[in-house]
């Protein structure tokens, strides 16, 4: 194991509900992101990075403990802070932990393994899990003599017509996005441990609503922006769900300021809404900045391994549909960069192998020198960011679980299979990349959905039984019969072995 001076700061940024296409230097001309863009030029642009799961807490419980959602029992917003997860490893290894932003951790104040959180929570749910406590930016507002921006679909007569694309209309500092870029600085600045650190910095931003600080909407006023991606339709030929998530949303606005109505909408609106989406994320990119420019500073950039993501995307009125849940492209093929100091070479390069959030937690505890738990089922990225092309195994397939649905997506073919139910989702990604023809009840992909089907079927069995030492003993390794071959997930005598990518 290395020595606590020999160890890089972890540095983990991460936006909420973000696109992949919203990163300017990956051919996103209408997107404003110099500091996201900045870390594109040092690090690995992982361009096609899947989440685990299609909402925020599903993703990060995934994300966080190592294990999918059909371990955790995670699917939805479920508390899942018992759950061991790899920040307790780096915390029980010597580094220092700190979350500054959202964690989504149920119940909100848990620890997590972190020795120090500033809390905050979606900018319209803080008092959510914890029982009417509200998060540390709603006692900043409350402090300022201001008030949580809430229930805006009771106080304002307009709200249905936005689209959830509501400008900030308070002081600069009290936004939230604004609150956790000035707190993580100020934190940075004033930080004087000598132990190797662990920072997640945790944006709320671009999560409905859509409320950019004005100077930044006014760079997208008459920017040409990309057209939703939409066919006439199309909802006849998607599984039920499909129409039900769009009118669950336009219900949803008799009862919470998160409901939209995308049935109403017109071209206009939806290409408002739009602008709102992106100019929230260059609220969040001068945020980025106000980090780096802090860690930099500091010294902390110099031994360091940063990765940037977000924990899912948005469908952002594509499909006639909004938000996440669904399993298109939009919502789970996210932004992934890796910026390691040791490697400045990694600047500016790109993958479009698959790789999942599920790889992060490894990743980082192999550079911490921790050894990985046995129940972890991502993969270290390692290789690709060491060149270790020797070592390096590219995935066949990557998953993402949800409320009723799994995806199971590969290089050409992608699926969605829906738990009981006889409707699903099949495309070909070469010929349909925006999924827009279902292939799943076609005589000629019969054969295809078979194959899919097993394949599928053999990841979930295998996957439960892998895990089921940690359901035993919530032990960090564990023994489990296992015939022996060539595709070892971990090496070493206490080895699990298990095919890899069934």
């Amino acid at each position: 194991m290395s020595t606590q001076r020999e160890r890089p700061h972890i540095i983990l940024i991460m936006t909420d509900q973000q696109r992949v296409d919203t990163v300017g230097a990956w051919e996103c001309a209408h997107m404003t992101t110099p500091h996201m863009d900045r870390l594109a030029a040092e690090g690995l642009s992982f361009r096609r990075a899947y989440c685990p799961g299609a909402t925020c807490m599903a993703s990060r419980a995934a994300i966080f403990t190592g294990m999918y959602p059909h371990n955790t029992g995670v699917y939805a917003f479920d508390a899942w802070s018992h759950h061991r997860n790899w920040v307790e490893d780096l915390s029980d290894a010597g580094y220092w932990c700190v979350n500054i932003g959202k964690m989504h951790l149920g119940p909100i104040r848990a620890e997590g393994g972190f020795h120090e959180r500033i809390i905050v929570e979606n900018p319209n749910n803080g008092s959510l899990f914890n029982g009417g406590d509200d998060d540390d930016w709603g006692r900043f507002l409350t402090l300022n003599g201001a008030a949580r921006p809430y229930d805006r679909h009771r106080t304002d007569p307009q709200w249905r017509e936005k689209l959830q694309g509501a400008v900030w209309e308070l002081e600069e500092r009290l936004h939230s996005d604004v609150y956790i870029g000035d707190m993580a600085a100020s934190w940075i600045g004033a930080h004087c441990g000598d132990r190797p650190l662990f920072l997640q910095v945790g944006f709320t931003g671009p999560h409905e609503p859509w409320d950019p600080l004005p100077r930044h909407l006014d760079l997208y006023d008459e920017r040409p922006i990309p057209s939703p991606r939409c066919m006439e339709g199309e909802l006849e030929t998607k599984p039920p769900q499909h129409a039900a998530h769009k009118e669950r949303l336009r219900a949803a606005l008799d009862s919470h300021e998160s409901g939209i109505d995308l049935y109403a909408a017109s071209e206009a609106d939806i290409e408002r809404m739009r602008r709102h989406y992106y100019a929230k994320v260059t609220t969040v990119d001068e945020q980025v900045g106000k980090v780096l420019a802090a860690l930099e500073d500091k010294g902390y950039l110099e031994n360091s391994l940063l990765v940037f993501c977000s924990d899912h995307g948005e469908l952002l009125g594509d499909h006639a549909q909004a938000y996440k849940w669904l399993m298109y492209e939009e919502v789970t093929n996210i932004p992934l960069i890796v910026r390691d100091s040791r490697k400045p070479e990694l600047g500016g390069q790109q993958t479009r192998d698959l790789v999942s959030l599920m790889d992060v937690g490894p990743t980082l505890l192999e550079a911490a020198g921790i050894e990985v738990p046995s129940y972890m089922e991502g993969r270290s990225l390692r290789p690709y960011i060491e060149g270790l092309d020797d070592q390096l195994t590219p995935r066949v397939r990557v998953f993402c679980e949800d409320n009723y649905e799994i995806m199971m997506r590969e290089d050409r073919f992608k699926m969605v299979y829906y738990i009981g139910q006889e409707a699903g989702e099949l495309y070909d990604m070469e010929t349909d990349p925006h999924e827009f023809d279902n292939l799943w009840d076609r005589t000629e992909y019969a054969q295809c959905k078979e194959t899919m089907l097993r394949q599928l079927l053999s990841w979930l069995a295998t996957s439960t039984y892998y895990n089921a030492g940690y359901k035993r003993g919530r032990t960090r390794r564990y023994s489990m019969c296992w015939p022996q071959g060539k595709d070892s997930y971990l090496t070493g005598a206490s080895a699990v072995e298990r095919p890899v990518d069934l």
